[in-house]
């Protein structure tokens, strides 16, 4: 699993999402929901294969790294109200669910 990376030490991210790259996303999508933990998949589709830009003529496989992205990606919960407490619950249930896996 990866976290977001702030890139610089002079700026901060605002965290309108806190999306992670995680394997097998799917599953830890469900088993976060049977926890009561919602998340959502924002980019599903990689742009490039969206029928929006499908006049740019792009095919699968010419984008891997994105396509990959798109099957990895998770955005979790993540706005004021959410206390400590909650955000320690997501991060033990993440933990339950990749240590259920070894």
């Amino acid at each position: 699993m990866r976290l977001p990376q702030v890139p610089q030490t002079n700026v901060r991210h605002v965290y309108n999402q806190f999306s992670i790259r995680c394997e097998e996303r799917d599953k830890l999508r469900e088993f976060l929901g049977e926890a009561g933990i919602q998340t959502e998949i924002y980019y599903p589709i990689p742009l490039h294969l969206q029928n929006a830009f499908g006049y740019l003529g792009y095919r699968a496989v010419q984008f891997p790294v994105s396509e990959r992205a798109s099957q990895e990606v998770l955005a979790l919960p993540v706005y004021p109200e959410l206390n400590e407490s909650q955000q320690e619950t997501i991060v033990r249930t993440i933990s339950d669910f990749y240590s259920s896996r070894n």
